[in-house]
């Protein structure tokens, strides 16, 4: 019987041909151990998926792991969903765990949109490792970074790795505050529900936030 942690669900549906190139790409020197494993995946989704708030696609099939990789893509949900594919793939336990977040790669411009500077149903990874669960966030790419004033985050499967606590400045910037719990497939409908009614301005569709870009609001 397979553990809930390590299944292939409708989201996490990393039997996909190409999951299964991704991984395979990302972990062309990792050898065989665990940890190796889940650090090479963590930068192969970190920097090899670009994160953006903008255009992000909710619809149903746009949120399976297959769908976010072959766009190259997404904001925390969606990079979260394929790191956790990958690991699962690789048999290392993962889970999905939703958060609330404080400024969230915040610019005036997105913050005024959204009505708040607190981004809802943030979404970070929890995987298991040594017998130890640990958090990972797979999710802001080092270029973003450097355009927003904050080191990119590091991780080396052993610490946890959550958010980025303060800028380069020393100011704090990021901070959760609610958490909604880990789950074992994306709670798609919770999210979704969430999202509309915390941040209903940024929905261009039923399922697509507006157009823009996160790098333009810098210019």
């Amino acid at each position: 019987m397979t553990l809930p942690a390590l299944a292939q669900t409708e989201f996490l549906n990393f039997a996909d041909p190409v999951v299964a190139d991704f991984a395979r790409k990302a972990l062309a020197n990792s050898g065989d151990d665990p940890r190796q494993k889940a650090v090479d995946l963590f930068y192969a989704v970190r920097d090899g998926l670009f994160y953006e708030i903008y255009n992000a696609d909710f619809a149903r099939p746009a949120m399976k792991a297959s769908a976010i990789l072959r766009r190259r893509s997404g904001l925390c949900i969606h990079k979260s969903i394929v790191y956790a594919a990958l690991l699962r793939r690789e048999g290392i336990p993962a889970r999905l765990w939703v958060t609330d977040v404080q400024n969230h790669l915040c610019s005036p411009q997105l913050a005024k949109l959204m009505g708040t500077k607190v981004f809802h149903y943030h979404v970070l990874v929890s995987l298991q490792l040594d017998g130890r669960w640990i958090k990972a966030t797979p999710v802001f790419n080092e270029r973003l970074c450097q355009l927003y004033g904050m080191t990119a985050l590091e991780f080396d499967g052993v610490q946890d790795c959550v958010h980025h606590a303060f800028d380069t400045t020393g100011r704090a910037y990021m901070e959760i505050t609610h958490e909604h719990g880990e789950f074992d497939d994306l709670p798609y409908d919770m999210i979704l529900d969430g999202l509309r009614e915390k941040h209903g301005a940024m929905f261009k569709t039923e399922t697509k936030f507006k157009s823009g870009s996160l790098v333009s609001d810098l210019a």
